[in-house]
């Protein structure tokens, strides 16, 4: 059985590109999520749809962090959410953080909105003016029966 030059040459380059894909996936789904620079906030939303750990944290477009920790609370029935905040952005105390997505097929992600106080959120404090999750279809369902509430 004799082995086709070219054919060999196609099957290490389908090989190459398919490692080059594992390794590149690799540095993007490994580790636990926490940036190596950053510090923890909590927020507490009454629906966190479409939030998971990992989803970005974004400040005017640009994701500042990541999310790390995602919980129902049973006692006051809110997802409390933990955060890796990048250590060089420092946020104000009266910043607002709510859930945004990217677009009706978008992805869905946390939106910073900071305020204007002149004091910064300590590493491990809360963010307590949130805003939830739109559901797409409960809003859709609004405009089409006419509802206000």
């Amino acid at each position: 059985m004799r082995e086709n030059p070219v054919e060999v040459a196609t099957g290490a380059l389908v090989v190459l590109i398919a490692v080059g894909f594992l390794v590149y996936a690799a540095q993007f789904a490994g580790g636990s999520g926490v940036r190596a620079a950053s510090y923890p906030l909590t927020a507490s939303f009454r629906s966190a749809e479409g939030v998971t750990v990992g989803t970005d944290v974004r400040l005017a477009g640009v994701s500042i962090g990541t999310v790390t920790g995602l919980a129902l609370n049973p006692e006051t029935y809110r997802a409390d959410t933990l955060f890796a905040i990048d250590d060089g952005v420092r946020l104000p105390e009266d910043t607002s953080i709510a859930v945004a997505s990217e677009g009706l097929l978008g992805g869905t992600f946390i939106e910073v909105l900071p305020g204007g106080s002149p004091f910064d959120i300590d590493p491990g404090g809360e963010i307590e003016d949130t805003q939830s999750a739109v559901s797409l279809i409960t809003l859709l369902l609004r405009f089409v029966t006419g509802s206000e509430g």
